[in-house]
């Protein structure tokens, strides 16, 4: 089985980080840490923003959480009441989606297309706030995205930051997929909006899904809501994680995940360079992350497949390549597209090229 469908890298965390972990099990009590998180790691996190993209920001506004699941549960809570409105691309991440709705917060759809490259533009917020009944009150959006792999780009950032600014709507952007990018690097929307608040994790470009720990930066006004939450629902983030983590940040480290990224551009031009071969043209090419949104919709009118839900069946199993139908994503259109992951072995995805390559000649795709 070729896994094409799971959002995590195939390698686990930079053995430096492992190396930390071991020494801390020996070592360490291990109590819980402060709510919002480990000092020393927080403060390395600041370094972090100053080396990778010249920015000055404060320690007391790092919060280290129990991964970027919950970040987002901390920064919903602690920004939007009952019946805010809250605008979301479409496609997006369905777990903004759906802890909104638990948190009984509206979500207005920004329907978003090739167009705009799968993302909103500020004309889409501004619109969208005169639009609804009582305005937003806050916007949700990923750059690089799940499950596109596009990005915003900074002049539009900053119109969004603008636009949000004006209306005062809170601005929350997932920087998770940050540190894998291929033709230009990713910017942090703190370059335009320093009020902001970013989500990030080291689960991605880290490689640490298992570890549970990611981090926000929120503006002033947060601080505290936020780290009152934190102390209600987990107490503290987990303490090993946080002690190994600073480590993820050492040169040592930062060498071995970087080849991890050529990996993934290898795989990224593989698998675009594949699926064009193969008829597939419903994509844009992704500027981050390791996703591959690809629309069907010329396989339904062909009568190739029914849906994105029918596709992913039949090639599970007639080719055993696992890829994941677009419904949870975009639960309107999203049964005509498909997401494709790149994270794993150059063998795994040039393997799954070639059975799909060989099924759309069997299907008469081509």
């Amino acid at each position: 089985m070729l896994h094409l469908e799971v959002g995590q890298p195939a390698t686990g965390a930079p053995l430096i980080v492992r190396e930390t972990a071991k020494r801390a099990i020996d070592h360490d009590l291990l109590r819980y840490t402060d709510a919002d998180g480990n000092a020393a790691l927080r403060e390395t996190i600041c370094s972090w923003y100053t080396a990778e993209h010249g920015l000055r920001v404060a320690p007391e506004r790092i919060v280290i959480t129990t991964g970027a699941s919950g970040a987002c549960v901390l920064v919903f809570l602690a920004s939007f009441d009952v019946a805010d409105r809250v605008a979301v691309a479409r496609p997006s991440y369905p777990c903004y989606r759906n802890m909104l709705n638990a948190f009984g917060v509206e979500v207005v759809d920004l329907p978003v297309g090739a167009g705009t490259r799968f993302q909103p533009t500020a004309a889409m917020v501004e619109t969208a706030h005169h639009s609804t009944p009582g305005g937003l009150q806050g916007l949700v959006l990923a750059s690089p995205s799940n499950p596109t792999g596009t990005m915003v780009a900074p002049d539009e950032m900053a119109a969004i930051a603008d636009v949000c600014r004006r209306h005062r709507i809170r601005l929350v952007v997932d920087e998770i997929y940050h540190g894998i990018s291929y033709d230009t690097p990713a910017v942090s929307v703190l370059a335009s909006e320093p009020k902001a608040v970013v989500i990030n994790s080291f689960s991605k470009f880290f490689s640490m899904t298992g570890w549970r720990l990611g981090w926000l930066v929120v503006p002033d006004e947060l601080v505290e809501p936020v780290e009152r939450l934190a102390q209600n629902l987990t107490v503290a983030p987990p303490t090993l994680a946080q002690i190994a983590a600073v480590d993820a940040f050492s040169p040592t480290a930062l060498t071995e995940l970087r080849t991890h990224v050529d990996r993934y551009a290898r795989n990224r031009r593989v698998l675009c360079d594949g699926l064009t071969a193969a008829g597939f043209s419903g994509f844009v090419e992704p500027d981050g992350a390791f996703y591959l949104w690809c629309a069907i919709d010329e396989l339904i009118v062909r009568g190739i497949t029914g849906s994105a839900v029918e596709l992913c069946a039949e090639w599970l199993e007639e080719l055993d390549v696992a890829v994941t139908p677009g419904i949870d994503f975009d639960p309107v259109d999203g049964d005509r597209a498909i997401r494709f992951s790149f994270a794993g072995s150059e063998a795994d995805v040039a393997t799954a090229v070639g059975r799909i390559t060989a099924w759309s000649k069997r299907s008469g795709l081509t």
